[in-house]
């Protein structure tokens, strides 16, 4: 094993908290807040907007990314792989979109930019191949779940039993990401040109996504 795979995976361990539940647990389907008590009147109205609004934002992210990848590597021996993992980007944004209309949360003002910044990364990494496209996976992925995990805290911090199908969604969806973030590393992410600095450069700009998208 690399130093670098090493490092990897080592981040994975602490990224995958407790005992990952099987996905069946959580239904593979839209999950309704029917029975959480979760209504517009008895939740911390900053928190869920700041959380749906940002992950809403971070989610069509990831599709434009997916979408540049396709553009370039859709014919490729690759292209499947990234057409798989865009599927399951495709329901997060979906879920997203129902949730921010559930709890009247704005998006952030900043999706022109997303839309156009996603998309070039997304088609810029893959220009240096399929390494290149999977090393951008990895850094992005990893990005993700780590920011669904501090929001997974706080979520339990509030109130674990109010919060309960909430968290259900983005556990589920962070596993998935994190599935992805496996998937770029056994497609030879780590081959990729200046691995170490193109996974830094992309993950300082998925936290200044995040702190934008959170806020503006």
């Amino acid at each position: 094993m690399s130093s670098a795979r090493a490092i990897a995976a080592a981040s994975l361990r602490r990224l995958r908290t407790g005992v990952r539940r099987p996905f069946s647990d959580y239904g593979r389907g839209i999950v309704r807040f029917h029975s959480s008590g979760m209504t517009l009147d008895n939740i911390n109205r900053a928190a869920v907007d700041r959380i749906i609004r940002v992950d809403h934002a971070g989610e069509y992210g990831a599709n434009r990314i997916y979408a540049g990848q396709m553009a370039v590597l859709g014919r490729s021996s690759v292209g499947p792989v990234i057409q798989k993992m865009w599927d399951q980007e495709k329901d997060h944004l979906k879920k997203f979109n129902e949730l921010m209309v559930a709890f009247r949360v704005r998006p952030t003002i900043l999706m022109p930019l997303w839309n156009v910044a996603g998309f070039a990364l997304g088609a810029g990494t893959a220009l240096l191949g399929k390494e290149g496209a999977m090393a951008c996976t990895v850094a992005v992925e990893e990005s993700i779940a780590h920011h669904y995990n501090n929001q997974i805290r706080t979520l339990m911090e509030e109130d674990p039993e109010k919060y309960e199908e909430l968290l259900q969604v983005i556990k589920k969806f962070r596993d998935e990401e994190l599935e992805h973030h496996d998937t770029g590393l056994d497609h030879d992410a780590e081959l990729a040109p200046a691995y170490t600095l193109l996974k830094r450069a992309i993950q300082a700009g998925c936290s200044a996504a995040i702190y934008l998208s959170e806020r503006f």
